[in-house]
């Protein structure tokens, strides 16, 4: 027998061998179509095929498992939630984010925003015009027939020039505010401005430590301040009035409450140039506000005075809401109402009562 021919005879065993031992465990076309069950029919094709499924390779017990956000559906509610979580970023304590007491509320020096509240009433009634302002020191003026109702706006600015000044977290302002009465209405004597009060101040606050803030009934003292101020009418004598003080604060906080108090204390001028030796004696020495800010609507209730004649002093009530609800920091109805001495400074030691509405914008 040749050589080739003896070798092809054990080949052509092996091979039929190999083809007999599969042979068994092969399924037909047959048997496959007969599998009841739809995924052990799919298999049974697929090993006919000779397409065996792989089986899955197991992970690592500390390899993460693979990511599917990216595949995930999108919520619609997801956005708002976001935006709300991101709306309430800081410390959550009013007067630290007005203040920017705290660290995680700090936004850095020079950038300007609201400090008394902005507004413009167009609608501004007083029970009483003073027409005939005066001082111990200043001759009596006689002033034209101003009309009751007028108009009254306010600008109110305030920027941080220095930021962890001495102290952790202390930081330096200056603020200006200017008031005016605006006799908008009086179209026979050109609608003149009746006053127009202007006042700087240079302020210094301090937060309180943390391991002094927390008080009985859930309060929270949050602020010591001092701060110069300068306030005048721009006015020549024997209209001129104006003076110069010193004042130190403090502010607390209870959930939605706040109550800030201030004691002025007036530097002393010479004779020949105080304008209001009594001034203190009307408008008060000390102030106390007290604000709620639920929901919405903001309220803040304002007392100013001497604390040694309940008759003198002031008090003042403001009330804002916004003019859009989906914008509570834009424009907001605005309601002020005060009753006492020193709605302006010419009128420092004039008591009367006024209402006025409008709106308030650029808040804090």
């Amino acid at each position: 027998m040749p050589p080739s021919v003896r070798h092809t005879f054990p080949a052509l065993a092996f091979l039929a061998a190999c083809s007999a031992a599969s042979a068994g465990d092969t399924p037909t076309l047959e048997h496959c179509a007969a599998i009841g069950p739809a995924a052990d029919r799919l298999a049974c094709y697929d090993k006919l095929a000779g397409r065996a499924p792989s089986a899955p390779v197991p992970l690592a017990a500390d390899e993460p498992k693979p990511s599917t956000s990216l595949l995930a559906p999108k919520d619609a509610a997801a956005a708002p939630a976001q935006a709300a979580v991101s709306g309430t970023s800081g410390s959550g304590s009013l007067l630290s984010k007005y203040w920017e007491l705290d660290p995680e509320d700090k936004r850095g020096t020079f950038n300007f925003t609201g400090y008394r509240p902005n507004y413009v009433m167009p609608l501004h009634y007083t029970s009483r015009i003073n027409r005939s302002p005066m001082s111990p020191t200043q001759a009596v003026v006689s002033l034209p027939a101003y009309r009751q109702v007028e108009a009254k706006f306010q600008l109110s600015l305030r920027t941080k020039v220095a930021q962890d000044l001495l102290i952790d977290n202390a930081d330096v302002w200056l603020a200006f505010t200017q008031q005016a009465m605006w006799q908008i209405w009086n179209g026979a004597d050109s609608k003149p401005f009746r006053n127009t009060d202007y006042e700087p101040e240079l302020i210094y606050m301090v937060p309180v430590p943390k391991g002094l803030r927390e008080l009985p009934g859930g309060v929270t003292w949050r602020f010591g301040q001092v701060a110069l101020a300068h306030q005048s009418n721009g006015q020549s004598d024997p209209l001129s009035r104006s003076w110069n003080r010193v004042y130190f604060g403090t502010g607390f906080e209870r959930g939605n409450w706040t109550l800030t108090a201030r004691y002025n204390h007036r530097l002393d001028e010479g004779p020949d140039t105080d304008n209001n030796p009594d001034l203190q004696h009307f408008r008060g020495r000390g102030e106390l506000a007290l604000a709620w800010s639920a929901g919405p609507a903001t309220t803040t209730l304002q007392w100013r005075s001497s604390f040694n004649n309940t008759k003198r002093g002031n008090l003042q009530l403001e009330w804002s809401y916004p003019v859009f609800s989906d914008q509570p920091n834009g424009l907001r109805w605005f309601v002020q109402g005060f009753s006492g001495y020193g709605e302006t400074l010419t009128d420092y030691n004039f008591k009367q009562n006024s209402f006025g509405a409008g709106v308030s914008f650029m808040q804090f």
